[in-house]
């Protein structure tokens, strides 16, 4: 039997269709990628102008921004301090003021905290429960996690007992607090004059230690958190802490108020 003319692969070469290039779509592919890359690559270097952006602070978490501006305000606060005394000093010259001019100065550096203060001293230091905290005594319900956090009206509760019980001055963890202090909490976290702390959160008072102590027993908001450090472990420490020196406030006095918008 012949072969027939329609057969594949038995025409002569002449007779075969003619054959173009392929088409690869992987080339396209391929070429597609390293344009991408090329262009990922350019706009890393056209963002970082020279910087390390994997460590630039617009990235960084907030909790890393806070903790950053805190060590920078406390930089500040020591060279404020620094200042004060250098100008402290330099008053001290003659500068024509009469001793009893200087005595009513002196008293009123006094009571504005910004002068160090010596006496005896007790301190009392809060902290959150136990995070696996369970209920210690029947009747009372199982611990939401708002029940087992330090919340701002406890150290407030503290601070004004204090002062309640004659406390001469007063330092929340290593600052002394002053007419216009704020004792501010943000979640579980203490703010103060600019600066952040975590607990424990000590605060330490120079007065007479029996009055002091007497005053947060007879404190009814410190009565009511009494009750969570016995239900479910709130961290509450009452020392006494024989004669102690604290710190003058070492930052500014200036006061900062709204204004209305024009």
């Amino acid at each position: 039997m012949s072969n027939s003319a329609d057969s594949p692969g038995t025409g002569s070469m002449g007779s075969s269709p003619a054959r173009g290039p392929r088409f690869r779509p992987v080339r396209v592919l391929t070429a597609a990628v390293f344009a991408l890359a090329g262009l990922i690559f350019f706009t890393s270097f056209n963002t970082a102008k020279g910087t390390d952006i994997r460590t630039d602070s617009s990235l960084l978490k907030l909790s890393d921004l806070i903790q950053e501006r805190s060590h920078k305000n406390k930089g500040l606060d020591d060279s404020n301090a620094a200042l004060r005394d250098d100008v402290e000093a330099l008053a001290e010259r003659d500068d024509g003021s009469s001793k009893a001019q200087d005595q009513k100065l002196s008293g009123l550096e006094k009571n504005a905290g910004t002068q160090k203060l010596k006496g005896k001293a007790i301190s009392v230091t809060l902290n959150d429960a136990p995070p696996n905290a369970t209920a210690k005594l029947p009747g009372y319900p199982e611990p939401q996690p708002d029940y087992l956090v330090i919340h701002q009206q406890d150290l407030q509760a503290v601070v004004n007992a204090l002062w309640q019980g004659g406390a001469k001055g007063i330092k929340v963890m290593d600052q002394r607090l002053i007419s216009t202090s704020a004792v501010r909490c943000v979640g579980n976290t203490l703010i103060l004059q600019g600066r952040v702390y975590s607990p424990p959160y000590k605060i330490t008072a120079v007065g007479d230690p029996a009055k002091m102590q007497k005053a947060l027993a007879d404190s009814p908001a410190i009565q009511t958190y009494m009750v969570y450090v016995n239900v479910y472990g709130l961290g509450w420490k009452v020392t006494e802490d024989g004669t102690v020196t604290l710190p003058g406030y070492s930052g500014t006095v200036d006061l900062h108020y709204a204004k209305p918008v024009d």
